[in-house]
């Protein structure tokens, strides 16, 4: 087997750090024992994109993504949006976006220098809390479920008063979707109670029929008030 590589770690605001690390020609980026992400694995990342871009129906949608990743998100929404689409990136963690432009630009691309997107540093939840009927779409994948996993004031995000904000933060008719490696009927029962309209949807980490599992809400600002 490759060995596997350190090359680079960033720090978080809560402590740890996150590791980004090289085997052969994959790329991972760690926390602690939690692999977070992979290039060899992007289908549900980019699930996440498309699951909520299909849904949209505004000519010039304005799409917020939480987290740069490793960058398979925002390169399938860019795919699905029509060129007069805005996307936002709030990034916590600026090592990502320096990863980003050096040793990940092979896997980015030219998605960042897409005229389409604007990267903003800082905590996603305080953009979506100083946002009101702005977004057409509201993408997240800032954790390994609906916790604080990676950063801890993560957790308010996934709570009463985090939705709440999402659900203002969306223009009638706007999708809130938030990836999972698992399931949580207790989070699903939130978003129902929040006023979305909820789908659950299944997908493969390959994109595939082979590989794990994850879980992407699909949630759904009404376009009437119930």
């Amino acid at each position: 087997m490759l060995p596997l590589t350190l090359i680079d770690t960033a720090p978080l605001p809560d402590g740890g750090e996150l590791r980004l690390m090289r085997r052969g020609g994959d790329f991972m980026i760690l926390f602690e024992r939690n692999e977070l992400m992979s290039s060899r694995v992007r289908g549900s990342e980019e699930a996440l994109a498309t699951l909520a871009c299909e849904r949209l129906h505004a000519s010039r949608p304005e799409v917020l993504i939480g987290g740069l990743g490793l960058g398979f998100t925002l390169g399938a929404a860019l795919k699905a949006l029509p060129a007069g689409a805005s996307v936002v990136i709030a990034e916590l963690v600026p090592k990502i976006l320096e990863w980003a432009k050096g040793p990940l630009a092979h896997i980015f691309g030219t998605s960042l220098d897409d005229r389409r997107v604007h990267v903003e540093l800082g905590d996603v939840h305080d953009l979506i809390v100083h946002s009101q009927d702005r977004f057409d779409a509201i993408l997240l994948d800032v954790d390994n479920g609906p916790d604080g996993l990676i950063h801890s004031a993560n957790n308010r995000l996934y709570g009463r008063n985090g939705l709440q904000a999402a659900y203002d933060a969306l223009r009638p008719g706007g999708v809130l979707a938030i990836w999972s490696a698992y399931p949580d009927k207790a989070f699903a029962g939130r978003l129902h109670k929040a006023g979305f309209d909820v789908e659950e949807v299944k997908t493969r980490s390959t994109g595939g029929r082979k590989g794990a599992h994850h879980i992407i809400w699909i949630a759904t600002r009404p376009s009437r008030t119930r």
